[in-house]
């Protein structure tokens, strides 16, 4: 699977001080999970984030930000970071924090049997 290792390793800096994490290599990347729910991830360069789907339209405004398609369809609450929505650190961090705050009010996602 072909994503940033860079990105990748930003990525971990920013959570590894955080108990419960866990890295699974899935949808063609890298996704980085809190407390076994999908948080943050990598798909080839852009860091894809879930947030309050009540952000959503707001966030999509920001510079760098854009839906996530998945299937053929948008995905309300999932963000796709392009590289100039995360250049800077305060800007980086301000996306894994949105994701980190809304990882406590998440669902998980149903288990397959």
């Amino acid at each position: 699977m072909a994503y940033n290792q860079q990105l990748a390793n930003r990525i971990r800096e920013q959570l590894q001080d955080l108990e419960h994490i866990e890295e699974k290599e899935m949808m063609g990347g890298l996704s980085f999970l809190l407390n076994g729910k999908m948080c943050v991830g990598i798909i080839k360069d852009e860091m894809m984030c879930r947030i309050d789907p009540a952000l959503y339209d707001e966030s999509l405004e920001k510079t760098g930000c854009h839906e996530m398609v998945f299937t053929g369809k948008p995905m309300k609450g999932w963000v796709m970071i392009e590289e100039t929505g995360m250049k800077s650190i305060n800007d980086f961090k301000y996306w894994i924090q949105l994701a980190l705050e809304y990882n406590q009010h998440a669902k998980s996602s149903k288990k397959k049997k």
